[in-house]
């Protein structure tokens, strides 16, 4: 698999997450996006990973940076549960537990082949400090493997002005339930 960009598509994927960072300034006040920047022509996967979230509906932005790496925090910060991952079961294990209607794919194995990783619960709070999300959707969310081990997966949204964690079999699947990722650059 060649989990790299072509340079237009590059300078055209970084033009849009630029106009994006200006924007959102309240998600990193206290990162320059020319540092960002940097690093990302500076990892090439990084950035094709970024147009993969970009492509699934993600409206990947930075969120932060992790003081003890540098790396800057990218999440799919889109209103809703990005549309191109939805109706998905948690994982294999969720999926071959189903005897029919088995949706095409699994949160775990689309966000691995996309080079991102699953929101933790406090991740996904911590998103939602920046502004509500999937206030009419559900994102399912890294789980506990106490949890999983149980049969259930944990998914969280935004209801009555309060953030959700709730739980499900790891096999259901929603139109509305998509997930979102989290890209250390």
């Amino acid at each position: 698999m060649n989990n790299s960009l072509p340079p237009e598509q590059q300078a055209t994927l970084l033009s849009l997450l630029q106009k994006r960072f200006t924007k959102n300034m309240h998600r990193h006040p206290n990162v320059q996006w020319e540092e960002v920047q940097t690093k990302l022509k500076a990892n090439p996967g990084k950035l094709w990973s970024l147009e993969q979230m970009e492509a699934t509906g993600g409206e990947p932005d930075v969120v932060g940076q992790d003081a003890a790496t540098g790396e800057y925090l990218f999440m799919d910060c889109a209103p809703e549960s990005p549309k191109g991952r939805r109706s998905v079961c948690y994982d294999r294990e969720g999926w071959e537990s189903r005897k029919e209607h088995r949706p095409e794919n699994t949160v775990v194995e689309m966000a691995a082949e996309m080079g991102i990783t699953l929101l933790t619960e406090a991740e996904y709070r911590h998103l939602q400090q920046l502004g509500p999300v999937d206030t009419k959707t559900s994102s399912w969310l890294l789980t506990p493997q106490a949890i999983r081990k149980q049969g259930g997966a944990i998914f969280g949204d935004y209801r009555y002005g309060h953030v959700f964690a709730y739980h499900n079999g790891a096999g259901s699947y929603y139109g509305v339930r998509g997930f979102r990722g989290l890209l250390r650059v």
